[in-house]
């Protein structure tokens, strides 16, 4: 359990570190942390609880807003008037920053891979209506969207714009302060429950989210350990990036810490076939979770990080743990595009 002096110490940190952090706040926090009653019962030895970051009250929630309210400060502060940033079509990412910028009055490019979908739907339905441009790069490569963002502030900058180029999926330093507040979050609700926390779970992608609960876990010592699972690329190259951008946001906050591929363990073998693909495993840790406790997770993150971790669950790989949080970053529009195959997974009940 903490002691009184080790929270001390911690709110310490936490007060010097939040001074430093700028951020234009978009929604209100907390939010929910909600123990998953039924779950925990069919899980038997574990206490599982949820973070509820899907419930973020701005721009259809996702954590993805978290790092883009220290963004938008940074953005306003250059006296940006258009926010570009890129990924998949179906991009949580995409999506909120969009709504970022018609909040902030900015207008917004978004950089999709690939060609232009025939069908409107999901995340990109949400971004058209929120009056983002659109540009395509014609290119499969989810790495081309990288330098065409750099392509378009190019261009806009000639035009007379001042743009604010935000990497793909939102991965970059100053994102990842915003995941540092989280885990501030998180343990001041833990406190204040009487949780122990062991261990925490969540999807890992472009890596800014992870980087910033390494980050944030190192910044207050704790003992929580994280069981991350990669849905876009190799665990290996996913744990180089989560340490470069926590090494990146470290020196933000003027901290010489370097970290390793070994801080950054991620586990692997749940992408299916690729990113964004719902996979059967996904499928049915959806509806399990679903039909237990009435809560919602996508086919892309969610899913596919619950689905590793019940395997890890049942293979008895997490017995030293025994009360964890699954941080629910969002992602639900997703259910609204495509064909849903979710729907048929083997679950009956």
């Amino acid at each position: 359990m903490t002691t009184e002096s080790q929270n001390l110490d911690r709110q310490a940190v936490i007060k010097h570190i939040a001074e430093q952090i700028p951020r234009h706040i978009l929604a209100q926090y907390p939010t929910p942390l909600m123990r998953a009653n039924r779950l925990s019962e069919m899980l038997a030895d574990v206490d599982l609880w949820f973070k509820r970051d899907d419930l973020i009250s701005f721009g259809l929630g996702g954590n993805k807003i978290r790092g883009l309210e220290v963004m938008l400060a940074e953005a306003l502060a250059k006296n940006a008037d258009w926010l570009i940033t890129g990924a998949g079509v179906q991009s949580n990412h995409v999506r909120a920053t969009a709504a970022v910028a018609a909040y902030a009055g900015m207008r917004c490019t978004a950089v999709y891979w690939g060609k232009q979908p025939v069908t409107v739907e999901g995340n990109y339905r949400v971004t058209k209506m929120l009056d983002a441009k659109f540009h395509f790069t014609d290119d499969d490569d989810r790495a081309s969207v990288d330098t065409h963002i750099q392509q378009v502030a190019g261009i806009l900058h000639k035009q007379g714009h001042s743009p604010y180029p935000i990497p793909r999926g939102g991965a970059c330093a100053m994102g990842v302060l915003g995941h540092v507040l989280a885990v501030f979050e998180l343990y001041q609700q833990c406190l204040s429950q009487g949780l122990a926390l062991d261990a925490i779970v969540f999807a890992v992608g472009s890596g800014g989210t992870y980087a910033g609960w390494l980050l944030g876990i190192k910044l207050l010592n704790l003992p929580w350990k994280m069981l991350c699972y990669t849905v876009s690329r190799g665990p290996e190259q996913v744990s180089q990036q989560v340490a470069d951008l926590a090494t990146e946001a470290a020196a933000l906050l003027k901290l010489d810490w370097i970290f390793k591929v070994r801080d950054a363990p991620v586990y692997g073998g749940f992408i299916g076939l690729g990113y964004g693909i719902s996979s059967p495993e996904a499928a049915e840790a959806i509806k399990r979770v679903g039909r237990t406790e009435g809560i919602l997770m996508d086919p892309v993150y969610t899913g596919k990080a619950m689905a590793g971790f019940l395997h890890g669950l049942q293979n008895k790989h997490f017995e030293d743990y025994k009360i964890i949080v699954f941080i629910h970053t969002g992602g639900e529009p997703a259910f609204f595009a495509g064909t849903g195959d979710w729907l048929n997974a083997g679950l009956t009940n």
